[in-house]
């Protein structure tokens, strides 16, 4: 078939190319039809052109279509057969003169567009054929007084290979944003499943936020530290990273260290043996055992003794632990997540140097290293290694620090020397999004890079950690007038906690 007299084949893979490019830039499957339609018209001679998707029982529903004329609002369905015939062969069909074709000049449908050339193209990906694409000429103007006139204003090869083409590409494009609309409903199904089982309702940023740090943080094996106000919901947010994470289908224990003894602790936490204390008649099983594979969330941490912390710490550095009174060495594997509502770099007591330790920010290992002209340890390459430790064991694509961030890492105190560095690594690793540690990436602590504290300028004396508690509770009481609930606010600690210290230490007004 001889080319359109003028119609060059470059101007044709140029209108295909925009239209590609509009079509990748469609939101929604109405929007997409809608720049097709534009675009055949644009392309080809066809009056008509519509978009029909293909149903169950192939069934064709009408998705869009576009007339020349603005003044026409009525679309009709070309013929049954023809869509028929395309459906079953797969292969797009042209008419070029309906009026000379015995099969299709008695159609009903032809007759009532007055159409006098047709095209019916397949939308198919894969092995689906997902919609039909009509294109359909109209009787020839007035002033059309030749067959060679009349011809001229219908459709022909050119039209058809311009339609297959587009088809072709219209199916890829409806297939990506049927995937596109499937995974938004899916990670909106997630999203809710995951608020229902952490009990998390909202819609303000601050909640989003807190649910994108845990997704994040949910699938590593990172020691977690959530702080707040008591009755914010520390609990809620323990119970999401936990029932998010590969541990959930293990136990989920916990524990509230401000409602125990010393001893008791030790013993709820790591068990005891029979007869290792008075009242112990039997063996006991502690809770780090029977949160064996699953996660244990510790409320308070900060008011945790500071021997109970040792060894506390020892456990989550992976070394075996032993029952109160027993010496059978025991290896459990369980997630820590801690809540406290202290501000636990500022606690004298209870909160103290080793549950920063634990969970604060980073610790440098001072043995072994460098000092600098300023008097400050330094060594550089433990930020790397402890970034490409946690980058392999939870899988993200961090490759460098910035300069920012090494400066930042640089000019630290470190007051709590390689433990303390190696939180705050594995903290910005679990909840960064890119491929680089930024500064504001690194969380340190804002009152050790504040310089030293008040605490070590003033004149020493010789008191010990309780000695410095009670005379500070006992100032602090002073201060509010033995208004335990503004005092216990001072001191960042619960009011039973208050009691129980007032107690404990013997105080009076």
């Amino acid at each position: 078939m001889q080319p359109r007299p003028g119609r060059q084949l470059e101007r044709d893979l140029s209108l295909l190319y925009r239209l590609a490019l509009r079509m990748g830039s469609a939101g929604t499957s109405a929007e997409l039809v809608r720049i097709v339609l534009d675009g055949l018209l644009e392309a080809t001679r066809a009056e008509v052109g519509a978009v029909l998707a293909v149903r169950e029982n192939r069934e064709l529903d009408l998705l869009a279509y576009h007339h020349r004329d603005p003044a026409v609002q009525t679309y009709h369905k070309v013929s049954q057969f023809l869509s028929g015939e395309v459906l079953s062969t797969r292969e797009a069909v042209l008419a070029e003169d309906v009026s000379r074709n015995e099969d299709l000049r008695q159609r009903e449908s032809l007759a009532e567009l007055r159409a006098t050339s047709v095209i019916c193209a397949p939308v198919v990906f894969g092995e689906k054929i997902l919609g039909l694409i009509h294109l359909y000429c109209t009787s020839p103007p007035a002033n059309a007084t030749t067959t060679t006139d009349a011809k001229a204003c219908g459709l022909d090869g050119d039209d058809l290979e311009f339609a297959v083409a587009v088809a072709r590409q219209l199916g890829a494009a409806l297939h990506q944003l049927q995937v596109q609309t499937e995974l938004t409903v899916e990670n909106r199904a997630l999203r809710d499943q995951l608020r229902v089982e952490s009990e998390l309702v909202g819609e303000s940023r601050s909640i989003h936020d807190i649910e994108s740090q845990i997704g994040r943080v949910a699938d590593t094996a990172a020691t977690v530290l959530i702080r707040g106000e008591s009755g914010v919901g520390k609990e809620l947010v323990a119970r999401a990273i936990h029932f998010s994470s590969p541990r959930k289908a293990g136990p989920f224990i916990c524990l509230n260290c401000a409602a125990l003894t010393e001893t008791l602790l030790e013993s709820e936490l790591f068990g005891h043996e029979r007869g290792a204390f008075t009242g112990a008649t039997e063996k006991m099983v502690g809770k780090f055992e029977a949160a064996d594979r699953g996660t244990i969330f510790l409320d308070e941490i900060g008011e945790m003794n500071l021997n109970t912390q040792s060894k506390f710490l020892r456990v989550l550095e992976g070394h075996p632990f032993e029952r109160v009174g027993g010496n059978t060495p025991i290896k459990v594997s369980v997630r820590v997540v801690a809540a406290t509502n202290q501000e636990l770099e500022a606690s004298g007591a209870g909160g103290g140097r080793s549950a920063r330790t634990c969970f604060s920010g980073s610790r440098w290992w001072k043995s072994g290293c460098r000092r600098s002209g300023s008097g400050r340890t330094t060594c550089p390459c433990w930020p790397i290694i402890f970034c490409k430790r946690f980058v392999r064991e939870m899988g993200r694509r961090i490759k460098a620090f910035t300069p920012a961030a090494q400066t930042k890492l640089r000019e630290y105190h470190w007051p709590g020397n390689v433990r303390e560095l190696r939180n705050v690594i594995e903290r910005a690793v679990a909840l960064s999004t890119g491929t680089v540690l930024d500064a504001d990436d690194l969380w340190l602590s804002s009152l050790d890079a504040a310089g030293p504290s008040p605490l070590v300028e003033a004149a020493y004396r010789q008191l010990s950690l309780a000695d410095l508690e009670k005379e500070h509770i006992l100032r602090t009481l002073a201060h509010t007038d033995w208004n335990k609930s503004q005092a216990a606010t001072i001191l960042g600690i619960e009011r039973s906690t208050l009691d129980r210290k007032i107690k404990g230490y013997d105080l009076q007004k």
